[in-house]
């Protein structure tokens, strides 16, 4: 091996012996911190949607499309709905789901163990109603237009209490659709027993309501369900108008007025033919307290993704929003919602970044103890290496010593002959260049207490 680079890995090896210490402390902070911290996310997430066909199930697929992107795996969980995925959310069965406003009765506990990651979009209340199931309205019921509203010459439902008699299916209790209608039918005064009930799944309701066996079903949907646009087309289907749905909103927090305008289905088939009033629970995606910060951070972007743009019911960059929330807001949502991708997140992959941005108050924290103990490093340097000569001095004064007690005689010769091991072992001493000057002195000293010693 060349002398240049041996010295030079010479150097290299007592450097990182005296700065090893320091390494090592600055390591074990460092696993302290990213074991306390947590940066990185599980890559697995549980996302309860809803029935086949819903909303809720297209929505999940394309948070599962965009998260995995990012090397997480959103297994979608179906579920009845609504209500049964906030029953999934407190048994700890899922770690996200869409749970829409007036779902069911609040709990004490929910706000300490749940928590909304934003509003994402308006579900109306979608009443359809066979147009032969109309002449069934009593007389004393029908409603006539008011100065507002164009002369209809084709029969219409446009109240809650004209439903009497009806055979209605208002979903299955796990959607949470019987406890929204529950409450507005409650609120018209409408006696539960003048209704013939069913809780059908959404399929084989549809069936049984375009065969004729229902009058009418209820959807609380957004509008990109498979089923709503098929019966917002389908020729001898209404869509019930709600005239009064402003004062709905005032009643029920979780409520909002919302308009589909005409012709906004098909312009060419001009469907629906006039504007359709609306009332809508606002939907949201709930969390369980304790999911990962760097998962709600990647929902919340997914989010202003899927639902950012404009729709039926919404003005592009409208949703996701804070407003119409049941539960706490999380942090991570308020961030997200109110700013752009971080910084590092453009440049960089998301794991990456997001160890960056988790770990660098630590890190600097890590730096700040380090750099006034990394002073101490040059110092250790240069006493290990020149600890290496000075310790055989501790041996020639003591021949010195010797030397001197004993004076002229026949001990010298050992003394001598001790002195010239003590040199042979100088020689072999390797230190690096900068450090050679140091060497000579101490085999000039071994060469004046030879002189010494022969004159004796």
């Amino acid at each position: 091996m060349p002398k240049t680079i041996r010295y030079t890995l010479l150097s290299l090896r007592d450097l990182a012996v005296s700065a090893g210490p320091f390494i090592l402390l600055a390591v074990a902070l460092l696993v302290l911190a990213y074991w306390w911290l947590d940066p990185n996310p599980p890559k697995r997430v549980t996302l309860a949607t809803g029935p086949a066909q819903s909303a809720y199930e297209e929505f999940g697929k394309r948070y599962a499309k965009i998260l995995a992107e990012d090397g997480i795996q959103v297994t979608l969980l179906p579920s009845q709905g609504s209500a049964h995925n906030l029953q999934l959310l407190r048994d700890g069965k899922a770690d996200l789901g869409f749970v829409q406003g007036g779902t069911s009765e609040a709990r004490p506990e929910d706000e300490e163990n749940l928590e909304s990651l934003g509003s994402l979009f308006v579900e109306p209340v979608w009443l359809f109603y066979r147009e032969d199931a109309v002449k069934k309205i009593p007389a004393a019921l029908v409603q006539a237009p008011t100065g507002r509203e164009p002369l209809r010459k084709e029969p219409t439902l446009n109240a809650l209490s004209q439903l009497q008699g009806w055979r209605v299916n208002l979903g299955t209790a796990g959607s949470g659709i019987p406890n929204l209608m529950n409450k507005l039918l409650a609120s018209n005064k409408v006696d539960l027993a003048s209704l013939k009930i069913s809780e059908l799944e959404q399929t084989p309701a549809t069936v049984a309501f375009l065969a004729g066996d229902l009058d009418a079903i209820v959807f609380a949907s957004a509008p990109e369900s498979l089923m709503v646009q098929m019966l917002l087309q389908t020729p001898g289907i209404g869509l019930m108008d709600f005239p009064q749905s402003e004062a709905y909103s005032r009643r029920f927090s979780f409520l909002s007025p919302v308009v589909l305008p005409r012709g906004v289905v098909d312009l060419a088939a001009n469907i629906p033919p006039r504007d359709v009033r609306l009332v809508a629970p606002t939907t949201a995606l709930v969390t369980r307290k304790g999911t990962h910060p760097a998962l709600l951070q990647l929902f919340v972007q997914a989010g202003n993704q899927i639902h950012g743009g404009a729709g039926w019911f919404r003005r592009a960059r409208e949703y996701p929003n804070l407003a119409n929330n049941e539960l706490p807001i999380s942090a991570e949502a308020e961030r997200g919602i109110k700013n752009d991708k971080p910084f590092l997140q453009r440049y960089l992959p998301f794991w990456v970044a997001n160890l960056v941005e988790r770990m660098w108050l630590v890190m600097g924290i890590i730096l700040a103890i380090m750099l006034p103990l990394s002073r101490i490093i040059p110092p250790l340097y240069a006493f290990r290496v020149r600890s290496r000569i000075f310790r055989w001095y501790r041996q020639l004064r003591d021949i010195e010593t010797r030397m001197d007690e004993k004076g002229a005689g026949d001990g010298n010769e050992a003394l001598l002959k001790e002195l010239n091991e003590l040199e042979s072992r100088a020689e072999k001493i390797s230190v690096p260049l900068s450090y050679t000057d140091e060497l000579y002195a101490l085999r000039s000293n071994i060469q004046l207490v030879r002189k010494k010693l022969q004159r004796l």
